[in-house]
């Protein structure tokens, strides 16, 4: 189980939200970069996540308390700042910590999820980086099903039976349930992770490179 400590100033007084903010912020930026949000992506993230103080206040959480909780890699950072600095974050960030059994938990039960503790390890960190955006829900299941569904898509090209009505049909298959499971992204996602995403490999140009009969 991971202590939280308050968090204090340098005067040894509670931090206060602001203070907590920009901490939030700055290690937002460490994570992702410095890059510019548009017009185009505040209204994406708007339609898509929910800012982190009406979530709490839905939930009757203290805001301020879930950003100690963030700051301390107990549960993961927003997915995304929009451009009036607002943290948004999923509607469903609180419901893995919640089926766990609490935020104290959250850790061990996630990371079992896989039999590797190593691979447990990597995507508990990768789960903190609150850049799972790629996925509706942000699950050990949905992204155990998307690991599988990109890697099988990917290596498509190369099978046996490449070509083949049989083989169109799998991979079509496979490119459609992905669909499901992924946000259309947008541009800023392109700039954090410095290229094109998953639903750009791994639908939009299979598709255009092998249509569906």
């Amino acid at each position: 189980m991971r202590e939280m400590p308050a968090l204090v100033g340098t005067g040894g007084d509670p931090m206060s939200e602001t203070d907590l903010k920009q901490q939030l912020v700055e290690r937002f930026r460490e994570v992702n970069g410095a890059h510019p949000m548009t017009d185009a992506d505040d209204a994406y993230v708007s339609a898509q996540f929910v800012v982190l103080e009406e979530l709490c206040a839905a939930h009757g959480r203290d805001a301020d308390a879930v950003r100690q909780m963030m700051l301390g890699q107990c549960l993961p950072l927003p997915g995304y700042l929009r451009s009036d600095g607002a943290e948004m974050v999923p509607a469903d960030l609180f419901a893995l910590a919640d089926e766990a059994g609490g935020v104290e938990r959250l850790e061990a039960w996630f990371t079992a999820h896989w039999a590797d503790p190593v691979t447990g390890r990597a995507e508990w960190n990768a789960y903190l980086s609150g850049q799972y955006v790629c996925l509706h829900s942000v699950t050990p299941a949905a992204i155990q099903r998307k690991d599988y569904l990109t890697t099988a898509i990917s290596a498509a090209a190369n099978e046996p039976d490449a070509g083949s009505a049989q083989w169109s049909e799998r991979l079509h298959a496979s490119v459609d349930e992905l669909d499901t499971l992924e946000p259309a992204f947008t541009a800023y996602d392109r700039l954090r992770f410095d290229g094109p995403t998953s639903r750009d490999t791994c639908i939009d140009a299979v598709r255009a490179r092998f249509p569906h009969p």
